[in-house]
C-alpha cells in the first residue's frame, strides 16, 4: 500500500487552515470535476481530491492522519502499525457516514487507516445519537475511541486509567488536541474488537438532554508469547529434543500466573499443535489452548552436545530429515484430502 500525501493533493502546507484547505479544494474541483473537465485523468484527480478533502477538512481525522503520517513521503510502501490510532476520541461524525461526498469509493490507503472506525459505529446495537428528547432536549453524540490493553488486563479485568485525545477545531482555524483521563474498569475476558460502554462519557446534550456514551473499542498490545485468535489463546511451546521424543509433561504458565501441566506425546515433530479444550480465552464460553511444539536444540558449542550429536551422526546415518519430512507432508496432505 502506497502513503498519499493529501496535503500535497491540495497543494497545501501542513499548516493550512480550515478555511485555506475549502478554498483549496474548491479550485481543484472546478479543474478536474468531470462533467466539466477537459483533462484526460480527470476522474482519477477528482477522486483523489475528494479523498484529500474528506480527510483535512475533518478536525478528527486530520489530527488523526497527522499524527501517522510523520516522517512519509508520497507514494513509498507504508503499512500503518496496528493501534495507531489508539488514544484518540473521535465523535459519530467524523467516520458514520459515507467515504465521502456521493458515497465515492477511495483508495485502499484511506480504507486501511479510517474504515474500521465506520464499521464500528455501524456495528454498535443502538440507535443514532443525538437523538431529540422531551421539550426540545437533545441528546448528545455517541464518541468512540480505540485503547490498548495488556493481554494479561484483559484475561483477568483490572481498573486502569485510560488518556484520550480528542481533536477540536479552534477559532483560528487550525486543529488541535484536548486530552482526559478516565478510569475504566476492565471486564475480565474481554476481547480484540469488543467495546466497553462508558455512559454519560460521550458529547455534552443539549437543552437539557443527557450525555452521549463512550464506546471504547479494544486492542491488544503485542505480546511477547501469547497471541489471541477468537476465544483460543496461542501460544509456542518450547521442548528440548529428548522431551518431544520421549514425550513429557510440562508446566505451561497462563496469562494470569496459574501454572497448566499439559503432556507433550513422544515423536512429536516441531510446528505440532496440542489443544487443551477450555484453557483459552475467558468468557461465558471459554476457548482452548493451543500451544505449537518448538523444539530448541542445544547448542553444539557446548562440547557435551557436541559429542552427542557426532555420535548420533555416526551411529544414524539411515537417517535422512528431508526424506522424513517429505513423507510428513505428504501423509499430512492425504488426511486433509479425505
Amino acid at each position: 500500500m502506497e502513503y498519499k500525501d493529501y496535503y500535497q493533493v491540495l497543494g497545501v502546507p501542513r499548516d493550512a487552515t480550515a478555511e485555506q484547505i475549502k478554498k483549496a479544494y474548491r479550485s481543484l474541483a472546478r479543474k478536474y470535476h468531470p462533467d466539466v473537465s477537459k483533462e484526460p485523468d480527470a476522474a482519477a484527480r477528482m477522486s483523489e481530491v475528494n479523498e484529500a478533502h474528506t480527510v483535512l477538512s475533518d478536525p478528527e481525522k486530520r489530527a488523526a492522519y497527522d499524527a501517522l503520517g510523520r516522517g512519509h513521503r508520497a507514494g513509498e510502501s507504508f503499512t500503518p502499525p496496528p493501534g495507531w490510532d489508539a488514544g484518540f476520541e473521535f465523535s459519530g461524525r467524523g467516520f458514520d457516514g459515507d467515504f465521502g461526498p456521493g458515497g465515492h469509493d477511495f483508495s485502499d490507503f484511506f480504507s486501511e487507516l479510517f474504515g474500521h472506525a465506520a464499521r464500528s459505529a455501524r456495528s454498535r446495537a443502538r440507535g443514532a445519537s443525538g437523538g431529540r428528547g422531551t421539550s426540545g432536549s437533545m441528546r448528545g453524540e455517541d464518541h468512540h475511541a480505540r485503547v490498548l490493553l495488556d493481554l494479561e488486563d484483559a484475561w483477568r479485568g483490572a481498573t486502569r486509567q485510560i488518556e484520550l485525545r480528542m481533536p477540536q477545531l479552534q477559532p483560528d482555524g487550525h486543529v488541535r488536541l484536548t486530552e482526559r483521563t478516565l478510569e475504566v474498569r476492565i471486564p475480565a475476558g474481554v476481547k480484540p474488537g469488543q467495546m466497553i460502554r462508558l455512559a454519560g462519557q460521550g458529547g455534552p446534550g443539549l437543552g437539557g438532554g443527557a450525555a452521549g456514551d463512550l464506546f471504547l473499542e479494544v486492542l491488544l498490545r503485542p505480546h511477547p508469547r501469547w497471541r489471541v485468535d477468537g476465544d483460543t489463546l496461542v501460544a509456542e511451546l518450547p521442548v528440548a529434543p529428548w522431551e518431544a521424543a520421549l514425550g513429557a509433561v510440562l508446566p505451561v504458565q497462563l496469562p494470569d500466573g496459574s501454572t497448566l501441566k499439559v503432556r507433550v506425546p513422544a515423536d512429536a515433530q516441531g510446528g505440532r499443535i496440542l489443544r487443551v479444550p477450555g484453557k483459552g480465552w475467558p468468557g461465558s464460553k471459554r476457548g482452548d489452548l493451543e500451544l505449537v511444539v518448538r523444539v530448541v536444540l542445544p547448542s553444539a558449542w557446548d562440547p557435551r552436545a557436541r559429542a552427542l550429536y557426532e555420535r548420533m551422526a555416526a551411529e544414524l546415518t539411515d537417517f535422512d530429515a528431508r526424506r522424513v519430512a517429505a513423507a510428513e507432508a505428504e501423509r499430512a496432505s492425504t488426511e486433509e484430502a479425505r
